[in-house]
């Protein structure tokens, strides 16, 4: 079993490079944290377009306790993605505004389920990530609250992890 984390940039191919790496002809779980396209027509077209490319033998499930979902299936696994995970996360927590402190005490425990069941998946495991913190910091709290903790989960999920890809204009660079 390999677990391997695809991060980059927006639109620098991380999700159809992370696709690859699993079998179109075997079952998979493509596990995502989702996110509700409601009142968002370029989101739903996003997640339209990733749902057409997966193959049939595929299974989705969508939750916000990606840990539990992991464990609950022994099948390889496509994770899509923490930075999705992240902001529903502290959306739900509705923690935009608490202090840095406070959020990372709520969020080290659930990073630390992942770790553990990312540790733990008997079959191969690709998570992908999104690579924030190459740019300005930026100018509004809830940029530099989602940039400095994205940060910190990658650095940590990288830990347990074979493997580690950049994605660059749609070539993968293995770290």
């Amino acid at each position: 079993m390999t677990r391997v984390l695809v991060t980059g940039g927006v639109r620098s191919g991380k999700s159809r490079h992370a696709e690859s790496l699993l079998s179109a002809d075997a079952a998979a779980t493509y596990l995502t944290p989702g996110y509700p396209a409601d009142h968002d027509p370029e989101w739903a077209a996003r997640v339209a377009a990733h749902r057409l490319r997966r193959p049939l033998s595929w299974r989705t499930v969508e939750s916000l306790d990606i840990a539990t979902a992991l464990a609950e299936t022994d099948a390889p696994v496509l994770i899509d993605c923490l930075g999705t995970w992240l902001t529903r996360l502290i959306d739900s927590w509705n923690a935009w505004e608490e202090p840095e402190a406070s959020i990372v005490a709520k969020l080290d425990p659930a990073v630390a389920a992942l770790v553990a069941a990312v540790a733990a998946h008997p079959a191969d495991v690709v998570i992908v990530t999104n690579e924030v913190g190459w740019g300005v910091v930026s100018q509004y709290r809830a940029g530099r609250v989602f940039a400095d903790n994205l940060g910190r989960v990658n650095q940590r999920v990288a830990q347990v992890c074979d493997q580690v890809v950049l994605m660059v204009a749609g070539r993968p660079l293995v770290l």
